[in-house]
Formats: C-alpha cells, sequence, structure tokens
C-alpha cells in the first residue's frame, strides 16, 4: 500500500500580481495537477458575445470582439457573480469628435481602451493594468481596443459569462504558472581538502549561475544563500571537475541533483484574480476533483 503523505506550502514571496511559494512532502503527478489545473479550470469572467449598434472604425466587428474577450475582468466574488450561467454586460459608446474632449484634440486619433467599458454590476470591471508601475509606464488609460478616426464611432454591448481556459484562453487567469524542480547541492568536503585555492575558484567560476562561493575565513566551496533560484544549467561545472579527477572513477567535488518532492512554484495573473486567490482555487478544484474520484471508486466497490 503506497505511502499516504502530507504535502505543504511555504510562501517564498507574494504581491497581488505575482506569487513564488514551494510545495513539499509529495511527487511530480500532484505538483503538475496543481500547475494544469491553475491554467486550465480555474473559473474567471471574460467577454463571450458582443452585439454592435455601430462600428464605423478600421477594425471588423470579429477583432474587436477577440480583443474585447482577451481583457482580463475582474470581480469580487459574491454569490449573485459566482457560477457558470452569471452574465454581465458591459456598454461602450465612443466617437471621435466627443463634446468632452479640448478643442485642439477633437480632430485627433481616440484611443478606446478598457477604462470605456462601463459594467452594469458594480462587483465586476476590467483590470487595465497588472500593477501601478504598468501604469506608470503606459501612455493609455487601459488596455488599448482599437483608435477612432474624425467621423468615426464605436457603440457595443459586451456579455461576460464565467467559463475555464479548457474552453477558450481567453478565461486562463494565468500569465505564468511554472515550477521546478528543488536543486539539493552537495559539497563533498574530504575530497574538496585536496584541491588547491586556484582549484576551487576554477570550480566557482564554472558555473554559469554562479551557486557556488569560497568562504572568507576558511577558504571552503560553499553554496550561495539563494542557490535555489539559480540552479538550473550545471554541465559547466560538471565537465571542469571531472577534468580535476586523478581517476575518473574518483568521487565528484559537488554534485547538483532535483529533489523528487520538492518544487519551486511562480504564478504570474493577467490581473482577472489575484495570485493568491488562484492558488486557492485551483486546491479547491483539486480537491473537488479528489472528492469526486473517491465517491466513484466508493460506488464501484458497493
Amino acid at each position: 500500500m503506497p505511502q499516504q503523505r502530507f504535502p505543504k506550502i511555504e510562501i517564498l514571496s507574494i504581491a497581488p500580481h505575482a506569487i513564488s511559494f514551494i510545495l513539499s512532502e509529495t511527487d511530480t503527478s500532484m505538483a503538475n495537477a496543481l500547475r494544469r489545473i491553475m491554467i486550465a479550470e480555474v473559473p474567471t469572467l471574460a467577454i463571450d458575445l458582443v452585439e454592435y449598434s455601430e462600428n464605423s472604425s478600421v477594425l471588423n466587428d470579429e477583432y474587436i470582439a477577440h480583443r474585447l474577450g482577451l481583457i482580463p475582468i475582474r470581480y469580487t466574488p459574491d454569490g449573485s457573480v459566482k457560477g457558470g450561467d452569471c452574465n454581465q454586460a458591459f456598454l461602450s459608446h465612443r466617437e471621435c469628435v466627443n463634446p468632452t474632449r479640448p478643442d485642439q484634440e477633437r480632430g485627433l486619433a481616440l484611443t478606446v481602451t478598457s477604462k470605456d467599458l462601463v459594467c452594469s454590476n458594480l462587483l465586476v470591471s476590467p483590470a487595465h493594468f497588472l500593477n501601478e508601475e504598468e501604469q506608470d509606464r503606459s501612455h493609455d488609460e487601459g488596455i488599448s481596443i482599437v483608435k477612432l478616426g474624425p467621423g468615426q464611432h464605436l457603440k457595443l454591448k459586451a456579455i461576460a459569462r464565467m467559463g475555464i481556459s479548457k474552453e477558450h484562453a481567453k478565461w486562463c487567469p494565468v500569465a505564468v504558472a511554472t515550477y521546478r524542480f528543488w536543486p539539493i547541492i552537495t559539497i563533498n568536503e574530504e575530497a574538496c581538502n585536496m584541491l588547491t585555492l586556484e582549484q576551487k575558484q576554477e570550480l566557482v567560476d564554472a558555473c554559469p549561475d554562479r551557486i557556488l562561493e569560497l568562504d572568507e575565513i576558511t577558504g571552503n566551496l560553499v553554496a550561495v544563500e539563494n542557490a535555489y533560484e539559480m540552479a538550473t544549467f550545471t554541465e559547466d561545472l560538471k565537465m571542469t571537475q571531472n577534468a580535476m579527477k586523478k581517476r575518473p572513477e574518483d568521487d565528484d567535488f559537488v554534485t547538483v541533483e532535483h529533489s523528487t518532492d520538492k518544487f519551486v512554484f511562480s504564478v504570474e495573473t493577467t490581473g482577472a484574480m489575484d495570485a493568491e486567490e488562484i492558488v486557492m482555487s485551483a486546491l479547491k478544484v483539486l480537491k473537488d476533483r479528489l472528492n469526486y474520484l473517491a465517491a466513484e471508486v466508493e460506488k464501484l466497490k458497493d
């Protein structure tokens, strides 16, 4: 009978738009299942239907509808918003010669952005920017949709509904959801004592990830404090120490192996949800799937 596992999560860093954490005491199957659920099965809101009253812009209806669908939609979890049959209406009416624009700008092109979308539900709104830094760098007030020239108009009604990325990528809440194996760095002190200081420095310089350094007091090889963040490519290190060995069968001075039960996750959002909410939603979906599987297995036993 397989040994029961108790997975643990340790938060490394957290922000509204990104989270990094360690998943330990589990295996690759669980780590990959969590990653795939975050990408494809966390429900979010996205514009799914667009009804045009007028469109005289340079872009056709289908092109604008596609752009609208990819705008991240944020919502406050509420009983009226949750559920796959929930519809939220966005209205937009823009024309280039807008009475509210200054006289010197009325003849210039007007950029229609996500700021021009007005939702009928106060709990729902487009995610115009990922964070304040992105907002400061932007030249527009929101996500650009189309530019209108003099005499051009755009009037539409857009319907947003809940969905998952398995159906279409516009419902994907993450821009990045990856994991990598935790590196296990082992330094053979006995073998390293046979090396000169120059040879130790050569091992430090041979690794492009710079996961090793020399202790200033003892002169011994040690792993840097944040080696787990940088240890990716270690072939150069292996080739260098093989050249230093007196015999090919001698033990390595430094070995870097990946852990089979510890993983470092990095998750970045599209803006539709906070990173913490995505992880919690993915864990809930995974739990529901496992409970469903357990119930089906019990039925077969009966």
